[in-house]
């Protein structure tokens, strides 16, 4: 797992890297760059790039590996302000519940030392809380919750309970989660995670993306890896099946839904309507 958190990483830090090496040397912290067109002498400003500001959260609470991961996955990316706010121990299993009256609230940190806040309260908790004190996401990511969440399993979920209240509210969310194991693969479904927040970027900065819940599933390979990333519905129900089996080795295609999927060894994205 740590072999692959450092290739992730690195690949992420190479794409700030080397939008680092487009900028002005000599103006570093600046809010704009120049850059001469036309005529000798003539210069154009060019506004820095606006910022994507993302709310993390979690149900597996503030010092989980989970969210400590995702949170240094999305620090590594380019023009990224990261705001954590999330329950002070785990709530998992918890939906959207919220706690009625005042949250209590403490400074906190991940478990890389990142600044965040800690909510005695749920996860949707975290969610309300840090939008009724000044957090503006532009998008809210969930997780990364240690267990998968597909199926039945989705609506007792505090993971997805925190995204669907996000988008209740007005804010696009992912709810991410990583297949049990030993040891959890969580590298999996944050990848899936950033490459999702890349491709619909422009759309979340211009508030014109949809006002869903993407939910993402990435199983813990017990042998063999990871066969891709699908788009299937979220099973309405078991239908008998096992939602803990998983067989990376499988060669079924065309998984029917997220059950289907993860059990044949895809990350499965699906899509939720708050």
């Amino acid at each position: 797992m740590r072999g692959r958190r450092r290739i992730l990483l690195a690949a992420v830090l190479g794409v700030a890297v080397l939008a680092a090496a487009c900028s002005d040397d000599g103006n570093e912290g600046a809010s704009s760059t120049t850059a001469t067109t036309g005529a000798p002498g003539t210069t154009t400003t060019t506004a820095a790039p606006e910022p994507l500001r993302v709310l993390v959260t979690n149900d597996d609470g503030v010092g989980a590996e989970g969210i400590d991961a995702l949170v240094e996955a999305l620090r590594a990316l380019p023009d990224v302000e990261v705001t954590v706010v999330a329950p002070d121990e785990n709530k998992s299993g918890s939906g959207d519940q919220t706690t009625a009256g005042d949250l209590v609230t403490a400074a906190a940190t991940t478990a890389s030392g990142y600044p965040a806040t800690a909510v005695t309260g749920f996860p949707a908790d975290s969610v309300v809380w840090a939008l009724g004190n000044g957090a503006e996401p532009h998008l809210v990511v969930s997780g990364v919750n240690e267990g998968q969440n597909i199926g039945p399993l989705t609506t007792i979920s505090g993971t997805v309970g925190a995204a669907l209240t996000a988008a209740r509210r007005g804010i696009p969310a992912l709810a991410v989660s990583a297949g049990a194991g030993e040891p959890v693969d969580y590298e999996t479904g944050i990848e899936a995670a950033i490459d999702w927040i890349v491709e619909h970027r422009d759309a979340l900065l211009a508030g014109t993306a949809d006002l869903d819940v993407t939910t993402i599933n990435s199983p813990t390979c017990p042998t063999g890896e990871v066969r891709g990333v699908v788009e299937v519905p979220t099973a309405l129900d078991r239908g008998g099946r096992s939602l803990t089996e998983v067989d990376c080795a499988s060669t079924l295609t065309d998984p029917a839904d997220d059950i289907d999927a993860f059990a044949n060894g895809y990350v499965s994205l699906s899509t939720l309507t708050p």
